[in-house]
């Protein structure tokens, strides 16, 4: 009787035992993950287009630095690993391409228009790209390489008009921060993130931005630990979907 017990016991323990290793053996994997480093500026927008993608694609979970985009062609060139780059122009992305860090060439998505912000009740009375100019008024913009600020000095070209900035930052979404929290008085930022900022400040449009359109590209990076995905999601930002929500945005046709 003692034999059959023991039988049984050891019966019943490798029975647990088995049924424990079916059941972990079907868990769902740990979530896929890709990454995309993309602009500042697309964040609104992009958060959205991610919602729709995982939902698409259960299971996987996208990652994301926004940044300027210099800073993010840079980290890129320097060796950090993404699945897609999406710039808000087409020299930071010419600067990945030329280090040979594209799966293919980009694709035109999207294109951004500078306006002017000031504080909600535009306290300075600004009214034109030429107003900046004016003495005594704290003006901030992006730097130079950053595609925000490569855009100031095309318009300041164009017009002859020379700012003196008390800033220039390293994104645009920095600029927005500065003119929010009263730190400038008037910036130059893209006309989606006046829109996003809503009634917190006051957009000025000015004719010579006309002239100085950033387009936005995207690509699939070479090394992309998951280009299938990578790819999938590129395809979602250039689809019907992902163009209505980049319209709501505020952005325009490449």
């Amino acid at each position: 009787m003692r034999r059959i017990g023991v039988l049984a016991g050891l019966f019943s323990t490798l029975l647990v035992g088995g049924l424990v290793a079916c059941s972990s053996s079907s868990q769902a994997p740990h979530d896929t993950q890709i990454v995309v480093f993309a602009a500042a500026s697309l964040k609104p927008a992009f958060t959205e287009i991610s919602e729709r993608f995982k939902t698409d694609n259960p299971g996987v979970a996208v990652d994301f630095s926004f940044a300027g985009s210099s800073d993010l062609a840079t980290q890129l060139t320097q060796g950090a690993t993404a699945d897609v780059f999406a710039s808000a122009d087409t020299a930071q992305m010419n600067v990945v391409a030329k280090a040979g860090l594209l799966d293919a060439y980009p694709t035109n998505f999207a294109s951004n228009t500078l306006i002017i912000v000031t504080s909600a009740s535009n306290p300075h009375h600004i009214g034109s790209f030429a107003d900046l100019a004016r003495p005594g008024l704290a003006v901030v913009i992006c730097q130079q390489r950053v595609p925000c600020g490569a855009a100031t000095h095309r318009v300041e070209d164009t017009t002859g008009v020379r700012l003196n900035p008390v800033s220039e930052e390293l994104s645009v979404t920095d600029v927005l921060n500065k003119v929010m929290t009263g730190q400038g008085d008037a910036g130059l930022v893209y006309v989606t993130d006046a829109l996003n900022a809503g009634n917190m400040v006051s957009p000025v449009r000015f004719p010579e931005a006309a002239g100085a359109v950033n387009v936005y590209p995207i690509a699939v990076l070479k090394k992309a630990p998951q280009p299938t995905l990578a790819q999938k999601f590129v395809a979602l930002v250039t689809s019907e979907a992902g163009q209505k929500i980049l319209d709501r945005s505020g952005f325009g046709k490449p």
